[in-house]
């Protein structure tokens, strides 16, 4: 094995140092605490890959009816319109192995860590990081890629891995699987208020209760769903930042009490910037010229229409032509790059790109790297309460999810209601969450609704159409195709989802 040594959890700011360390024997290793503490690092290498948390499975996320892609990228549109051709391309292709990367390193944790003799609390909180962080990309896999019809592969801390291992039978299977490993990492972590400021960032117990509460929420088993949603809600550790939508996406709210997991970013820790490049991505091509941003994943006039009037997330989340906002430490009108395809952008991580010489303490230097000093979320403490309403309205039906849906009106600058329906939770997941990791795909997915939505063309801020109806067959595309390579490498262990 090779382990990245991060200093991963160094300071508040978050700047990470890469040391090489490099190829350790299993014989050598897993002696020491400090073979464990590298071992728990080196389960992170790969959230600072660009195909990790900087696009990969957000071109999943772009198929849905808030975004296009933004620019001419065949592939990219033919993963948009569930198109078999883009499989085997470079842009999801790595999904699979990336993720059973972190699940290999988590195992070897699991198996390795308990036998060294080190303090055992963080002993403890090692391995909690480990069931932790298997069971997070366990999830993401088994929600994109299975179903009824077919999981994903298991495999445990005892399975060989030089074995291809056939697919779980569905994916109930694996969602099982995912809980118990969320709850050996619940029982083992501690809370977040518990953490020194140098281990911010590593897994903790609510994050652990919120994603069990997620799992439970796509299992359909509604009162575990609520039921963990509430011990994140109950535990003190979290509420809504409450000076307003926007100052969620601020840097300095990296570490509020909304946080429940993100990806730690820096824009310049190792010299190269580390984390998410999202922030980069979704900047307007070329950014007018003075900085590199991407232009991919463009906000529809769907998105922007589906606020109600006086909703400040739409202002917080969204740009259109002529909008004011702060770029470099001077004010901009909004417009569009040349060859965008919509005339939107999505505003939530351009809090770092606001100020005057932004370089390189807030935005990295290289705009090919477009990481900044504001993590990027991956389940905030508004998701909980969306969660916990929508398993509150299966339960008992309309208005049982109205406190949770208030306390985010109510920051939104909206007025209470009473006797909320799902239709009214899913506005609401749509506007509280939308460009975010959350996934609108696999909601509309889940909810049934995806076929009907992308039976319908999208459109551009004028009203012309910059997307056509697509065709979506919720008996092939309710999963993802499996990357070509892992079928191959498995010698046909691995069967392909049926449709694709």
């Amino acid at each position: 094995m090779a382990f990245a040594a991060l200093a991963f959890f160094s300071s508040c700011t978050k700047e990470l140092d890469i040391v090489p360390e490099g190829s350790p024997s299993a014989q050598n290793f897993w002696k020491t605490k400090e073979d464990a503490i590298k071992a728990e690092a080196g389960m992170y290498e790969n959230y600072n890959a660009e195909d990790f948390y900087g696009r990969g499975m957000f071109w999943f996320i772009n198929a849905s009816d808030d975004m296009v892609t933004g620019r001419n990228k065949p592939e990219a549109d033919n993963i948009k319109n569930f198109n078999r051709t883009y499989v085997g391309g470079g842009y999801t292709e790595t999904q699979w192995s990336m993720r059973y990367a972190i699940i290999k390193r988590a195992n070897d944790i699991i198996i390795n860590v308990p036998a060294i003799a080190m303090d055992e609390t963080l002993k403890k909180q090692i391995i909690g990081d480990a069931y932790f962080n298997a069971g997070l990309v366990y999830f993401q896999l088994a929600a994109n890629y299975g179903n009824d019809k077919a999981g994903v592969p298991i495999v445990t801390p005892e399975s060989d891995p030089s074995q291809p291992i056939a697919r779980a039978k569905n994916v109930n299977e694996n969602y099982d699987y995912i809980i118990s490993l969320l709850l050996k990492a619940a029982d083992n972590l501690p809370l977040f208020s518990a953490m020194k400021p140098a281990d911010y960032g590593k897994a903790h117990k609510t994050a652990a209760w919120a994603y069990l509460s997620k799992v439970y929420l796509y299992k359909k088993d509604y009162a575990n769903a609520a039921k963990y949603a509430d011990m994140v809600i109950t535990s003190g550790q979290h509420d809504l930042v409450n000076t307003g939508f926007a100052d969620v996406f601020k840097a300095a709210n990296n570490w509020s009490k909304e946080y429940i997991w993100s990806v730690v970013c820096t824009p310049s820790g190792g010299g190269t910037g580390w984390g998410s490049k999202l922030p980069g991505v979704m900047l307007t091509n070329k950014a007018w010229g003075i900085y590199n941003g991407w232009g991919y994943y463009l906000p529809t006039k769907e998105l922007y229409d589906s606020y109600e009037t006086g909703d400040q997330r739409r202002e917080a989340t969204i740009l259109k032509p002529g909008d004011k906002f702060m770029f470099f430490g001077a004010e901009r009108s909004f417009t569009k790059d040349g060859g965008a395809t919509s005339n939107y952008q999505f505003k939530k991580y351009m809090e770092p790109f606001s100020y005057a010489n932004p370089i390189p303490m807030h935005v990295n230097p290289n705009g090919d790297n477009g990481t900044t000093d504001l993590n990027v979320p991956l389940m905030r403490y508004a998701e909980v309460l969306l969660i916990k309403a929508e398993a509150a309205i299966n339960l008992s039906g309309a208005g049982a999810g109205d406190t949770e849906m208030n306390k985010i009106r109510q920051r939104a600058g909206l007025g209470t209601k009473t006797g909320m329906t799902i239709d009214d939770l899913k506005r609401e997941r749509r506007n509280e969450l939308a460009g975010e990791w959350a996934d609108r795909h696999r909601d509309l997915v889940r909810w049934g609704d995806a076929q009907v939505t992308y039976a319908k063309p999208l459109h551009d801020f004028d009203g012309s159409v910059i997307w056509p109806a697509r065709t979506f067959n919720p008996q092939v595309h309710d999963v993802w195709a499996v990357p070509q390579r892992e079928i191959d490498n498995s010698a046909g262990v691995i069967k392909q989802n049926p449709g694709w």
